[in-house]
C-alpha cells in the first residue's frame, strides 16, 4: 500500500511542475484513437446530405454503447493493473507515477488559462480568441474580452471536477484498495470521462450510442463533485452562504455536476456564470450561476486555480495521513 502513496505523490509533483509534455503520448490519445475506430463502424456518412448516421436501430445502438462504455472503463483499468503487476516494482512505480500524473490535468488547465490571459494582457485580442478556441467548443471569433474572461473561468471550474478532483477521489480510493489501484481507477476514470466528451451527446448521431456513457460519466463523478464543493465552501470559509447559492442556482443547470462545479467558484468569487454562448452559430443560453457582485477579471481566474489546487492538496494531505494512521499498528509491531 505504500507504494500506492508514494506513486500519488510523484503524481502529483510531476503534474504540479511538468503537466503534460506536448510531444508525449498521452493515455487519453489512445482512449480516443480506439473510440474513434469503434465510432466509424456503427455510424456511417450520408454523402448524399454530408451528415453521419447510425447504421442500427436505436435499441441496437444503445447496446453498441454499453458494450463499448463497458469494455472501455473496465478494460483500460484492468489492463493498467494487471500490466503493472507483471513488471518489476521499481518500474512499475515510474511508469505509474507518469501515467497518473498524465490523470491529473492542473498544470494542463493552468497553462491553457495562462495563455490566453496573456494575450489579452498584451491587448491582442484576436489570438487571444484563437487561444481560447483551442480549450472551449464555443464560438470564439466574435467574443469580446469580458466574454473570453467568462469563458476562461468557466472553462477552469467546470473541469475542475473531471480533469483534476474526480480523478484524484479515484486514484485515492483505488490505492487503498489494491496495488497500483490509484491509477487502474484514475484511467478507469479518465476513460469514462473520454467516452462522455467524445460520444455522450444528445444530439444526433450520438443520441443512442452516447447515452451509457454520458449516464455512467454522470455517476462517476456525482460523489467527487459534491465533496469538492463541500471541500471548498469550507476553505472559503462562508460555507452556509456558497452551498445557498448552489442549492439555488447549480439544480438550474441541465447537468447533474457540471452546475454545481462552476456555482461553487461563482459563489465563492461573488461573480456570475452563464449566459448567452454560440456553437457553430446556435446560440445557446446557459442558466445563470451566482450573483455578479464583482466583475470577472484576470485575479478571479488565478484565484479560482488556486482554490483548485488547495482542493486538490487537502484531499491528498487527508489520504496520506488516513493511510499512514491506518498503518501505523503494522508497522510498529513489524520494526
Amino acid at each position: 500500500m505504500y507504494a500506492n502513496f508514494i506513486i500519488l505523490v510523484l503524481a502529483a509533483s510531476l503534474d504540479y511542475l511538468i503537466g503534460d509534455p506536448v510531444n508525449w503520448l498521452h493515455p487519453v490519445q489512445m482512449m480516443g484513437w480506439m473510440i474513434t475506430q469503434f465510432t466509424n463502424i456503427v455510424i456511417i456518412k450520408d454523402v448524399a446530405t454530408n451528415t453521419c448516421i447510425p447504421r442500427f436501430s436505436p435499441l441496437i445502438m444503445k447496446m453498441l454503447g454499453s458494450i463499448l462504455g463497458i469494455s472501455m472503463i473496465l478494460g483500460s483499468g484492468l489492463f493498467v493493473a494487471i500490466a503493472l503487476s507483471k513488471i518489476h516494482p521499481i518500474l512499475a512505480i515510474a511508469i505509474s507515477s507518469i501515467l497518473l500524473a498524465a490523470c491529473f490535468a492542473g498544470r494542463s488547465l493552468r497553462d491553457a488559462a495562462e495563455s490566453v490571459l496573456k494575450s489579452l494582457q498584451t491587448g491582442n485580442i484576436a489570438n487571444a480568441r484563437q487561444e481560447l478556441s483551442r480549450y472551449v467548443g464555443r464560438d470564439t471569433d466574435a467574443l469580446s474580452e469580458i466574454e473570453i474572461l467568462r469563458a476562461i473561468l468557466e472553462t477552469v471550474t467546470e473541469n475542475a471536477i473531471d480533469a483534476v478532483t474526480s480523478p484524484l477521489f479515484y486514484a485515492l480510493l483505488g490505492s487503498f484498495l489494491f496495488p497500483y489501484g490509484g491509477v487502474a481507477l484514475a484511467i478507469a476514470y479518465k476513460a469514462s470521462s473520454t467516452l462522455d466528451s467524445m460520444v455522450g451527446y444528445v444530439e444526433s448521431p450520438y443520441t443512442d450510442l452516447g447515452w451509457f456513457s454520458a449516464k455512467t460519466d454522470d455517476v462517476l463523478t456525482w460523489l467527487p463533485c459534491r465533496l469538492t464543493v463541500i471541500t471548498l465552501a469550507l476553505v472559503s470559509g462562508k460555507p452556509i452562504y456558497v452551498w445557498s447559492i448552489c442549492q439555488r442556482d447549480a439544480k438550474s443547470d441541465p447537468s447533474p455536476n457540471s452546475g454545481w462545479s462552476e456555482c461553487v467558484y461563482a459563489a465563492i468569487l461573488r461573480v456570475q456564470l452563464g449566459g448567452k454562448n454560440r456553437y457553430r452559430g446556435v446560440v445557446k443560453h446557459k442558466p445563470l450561476l451566482g450573483d455578479a457582485i464583482e466583475a470577472i477579471a484576470a485575479p478571479k481566474i488565478y484565484q479560482a486555480l488556486a482554490l483548485t489546487r488547495t482542493c486538490f492538496l487537502l484531499w491528498l494531505i487527508i489520504g496520506l495521513s488516513v493511510a499512514l494512521f491506518a498503518n501505523l499498528p503494522t508497522f510498529i509491531t513489524r520494526y
